[in-house]
């Protein structure tokens, strides 16, 4: 049914031209409808939408919103589709558009519903129409005949007022990509990919930014992966076109990196399931990588080989595959608790692993940021005063800085619940299924075929964690720590305010802990009133300490 508009016709190729001709056509009944004749005739070459001509203004507007709607965001779609992100500037306008056009749609819903004769049963919110009537000539039941017999089977249309909001919200991550500078860094990628995460963006928009991100197996269709790789390995521009990059163990890497780009776009619990399994083979290109330096270099090649530039390749490609690993590491882990899979009696466990990731993520961070310094300054200078000049002049990367604030934190919770457990000021709650080990090795199972890290195991965690009290703990607090480094490091990312917000969650997290440490500490811990509990409400991952008397 097209109330006498010409919507008919097959395939998306026509659907611009038709939105087009249907919206000059109630454009123009609109314009006659506010000329002073229109109340009382009907131009003979125009069709009224429904009998009532009082109406027939309210009913040309709520249509047009909806149709210029549906042309924006046809425009939308394509205009992202465009290759290299040469349309996001102006996909942004038409989602403006999209957006104003949505408000007034909400706008029309309240002449709708007076305008119709019939008794609306039950909540407006409840109906997926804006006059609240039944669909004319769809069943909303079609859906669920149609589906398979297996489950799931569950579908339910939603409402008109949800999938209003399912637009805003969508046409407003959609936003976000488009609004993106397509930075060639990976680093910065990473950092946007999670970041967006955050948001829990819709598949639709999901699959814009994966399309966005890769395309022909090139960064933004533009950048060839072992360029990316270079760059963010902190090697020079001249680098890039050298002949390492036809070796088997680099292309695989190169797909690596696209696979993860692919997977950190998807849903959170398929993105943890998948970036398990690419850990193993992260280490197995580490693991090649290293053999055919060692093949083609020998055992005494120096990073200090300036002559050599295949060396250079190979030893920054190797230490920043080694950090990227342990990235992935941590993202897994820290997965774990926006998915809530890990219970209460767990986080002991759960915090000391990642305590001992972001220990080499530090590492292996700052190894690239002094490798990559010092290979920049050797240049023109002897091998004996470069050496000394670098370790004069270095100082601790903020990036680094920001791990080591991550890292007192992860430690004092470990400690923290571990001198709780040991002093029995926590319940535990062993399960009739499974012990602490089996725990232990299912969640991390993954992580320790990858021998990542290398030589961690539970007995280590539970030699780690045995000793631990509340008596020691206040001589020593981590979260004191925390929160110095928080305010060394504000200074560095002052142009960063993700960053800086993220340092302030941390910071809070220290703050209360601190607190919390020093109110258990001195209570004592035979004070059978004294309740700990945590709580995840300054941080989503860091989790806060709660005391409270019974």
């Amino acid at each position: 049914m097209t109330y006498g508009l010409p919507l008919n016709g097959d395939g998306d190729e026509k659907c611009l031209s038709m939105l087009k001709a249907v919206e000059e056509t109630i454009s123009r009944q609109l314009r006659a409808c506010k000329a002073p004749s229109s109340k009382t005739r009907v131009l003979e070459d125009l069709v009224p939408l429904q009998n009532n001509v009082e109406f027939e203004e309210g009913y040309c507007k709520a249509l047009l919103c909806r149709l210029r709607f549906r042309k924006h965001f046809y425009h939308v779609l394509t205009s992202m589709r465009r290759p290299q992100g040469r349309g996001l500037e102006l996909a942004r306008k038409h989602i403006a558009s999209c957006i104003s056009e949505l408000k007034c749609i909400l706008n029309s819903s309240e002449f709708l519903r007076s305008s119709t004769l019939v008794t609306h049963e039950g909540s407006i919110e409840d109906k997926t129409t804006a006059s609240g009537r039944q669909p004319i000539g769809f069943d909303a039941s079609l859906n669920c005949r149609l589906s398979a017999p297996t489950p799931p089977r569950a579908i339910k249309i939603l409402s008109w007022k949800k999938a209003v909001e399912y637009f805003m919200k969508l046409l407003q991550d959609l936003d976000v990509i488009c609004s993106y500078p397509l930075d060639p860094s990976l680093e910065s990628v990473l950092h946007f990919v999670v970041e967006f995460q955050k948001s829990q963006p819709d598949l639709v928009a999901r699959a814009h930014l994966q399309r966005l991100l890769v395309q022909d197996g090139k960064l933004y269709g533009r950048d060839p992966v072992f360029a990316v790789i270079t760059r963010a390995a902190a090697l020079r521009d001249n680098t890039r076109n050298h002949d390492i990059q036809k070796k088997e163990s680099i292309v695989q890497l190169g797909q690596l990196v696209i696979n993860l780009l692919k997977i950190l776009c998807t849903n959170g619990a398929w993105q943890r399931r998948k970036l398990g399994k690419i850990l193993q083979d992260w280490r197995v290109v580490y693991v090649q990588l290293e053999m055919a330096f060692r093949k083609e270099f020998g055992e005494k090649a120096n990073i200090s080989n300036d002559e050599n530039v295949g060396v250079k390749l190979f030893q920054h490609i190797l230490v920043w595959v080694e950090e990227q690993t342990y990235w992935i590491a941590f993202r897994f882990l820290i997965l774990g608790f926006e998915l809530e899979l890990y219970s209460e009696s767990e986080y002991c466990m759960v915090y000391w692993y990642i305590y001992v990731v972001l220990i080499k993520l530090a590492e292996k961070t700052n190894l690239k940021t002094v490798v990559s310094n010092g290979s920049g300054k050797r240049r023109g200078k002897k091998k004996r005063d470069s050496v000394k000049d670098v370790a004069r002049d270095y100082q601790i990367p903020p990036s680094v800085l920001f791990l080591q604030c991550q890292i007192c934190l992860a430690e004092g919770l470990t400690m923290m619940l571990a001198a709780l457990r040991n002093d029995c000021m926590m319940a535990q709650n062993p399960s009739p299924f499974n012990t602490e080990h089996e725990r232990f090795i299912q969640h991390f199972e993954l992580l320790q075929k990858a021998c990542i890290p290398d030589h961690v195991s539970f007995p280590l965690f539970m030699e780690s964690t045995t000793r631990a009290r509340l008596s020691n703990l206040v001589m020593y607090d981590y979260f004191k720590d925390a929160q110095r480094i928080t305010k060394e490091v504000k200074g560095s990312f002052s142009s960063d305010p993700e960053k800086l917000a993220e340092l302030r969650r941390l910071e809070q997290v220290a703050e209360h802990n601190s607190i919390a440490l020093n109110v258990i500490s001195r209570a004592g811990a035979l004070d059978p009133s004294l309740k700990v509990s945590f709580e995840f409400n300054h941080h989503p991952c860091f989790a806060t300490a709660v005391v409270k008397r019974c």
